[in-house]
């Protein structure tokens, strides 16, 4: 079987609106992936900074060894970044879904992250009692065509940094 290695780290998180933030990810792919080391997710400490208002760092490594005999559902990194507020509530403040690199070697990759918008109730709502709109059924996440319809705003990044392994591909007819 073809193998993928991914090693790397998930950075930091930049011009987000508020600090106190933590991002939880998810690794997904096509149903002829599996897993042979490592975990599907994780998620990374609360951080903030005290020099920086536009920079969360968290350096939370990531360490996965896949398999697969194609490479049709290429792996995706999905992440939610959420922010802690004075009371300790966790408020989604963005999704994100980055693909992985196809060729090996060192990546550096920027998540641009987005939340649903709602309408003005729900804003008015999220202004005063935090919280917001979140999407119920996250696979709606992974269908560009479902995407798109949804009214949304932009959010901060999330900063990527991956070396990437790729193992037996010749062996496959796939070159890189």
């Amino acid at each position: 079987m073809a193998e993928v290695h991914v090693i790397g780290q998930i950075k930091e998180a930049k011009e987000f609106p508020k600090q106190e933030l933590f991002c939880k990810w998810y690794l997904q792919a096509g149903n002829h992936w599996r897993v042979i080391e490592g975990k599907k997710e994780g998620q990374t400490p609360v951080a903030s900074s005290q020099f920086d208002s536009n920079r969360c760092c968290w350096s939370y490594p990531l360490d996965i060894h896949l398999a697969t005999a194609g490479v049709q559902g290429w792996p995706k990194i999905y992440l939610e970044v959420y922010h802690l507020d004075w009371l300790g509530r966790a408020h989604l403040f963005g999704y994100g879904l980055i693909t992985v690199p196809t060729s090996p070697g060192h990546h550096v990759l920027d998540c641009y992250t987005w939340r649903p918008l709602g309408n003005l109730r729900d804003r008015v709502f999220q202004y005063f009692l935090g919280g917001g709109p979140q999407i119920k059924y996250p696979d709606l996440i992974f269908s560009p065509e479902k995407r798109y319809r949804l009214s949304t705003e932009a959010m901060g990044v999330v900063s990527l940094e991956v070396d990437l392994i790729l193992r037996n591909f010749n062996n496959y007819g796939v070159e890189y």
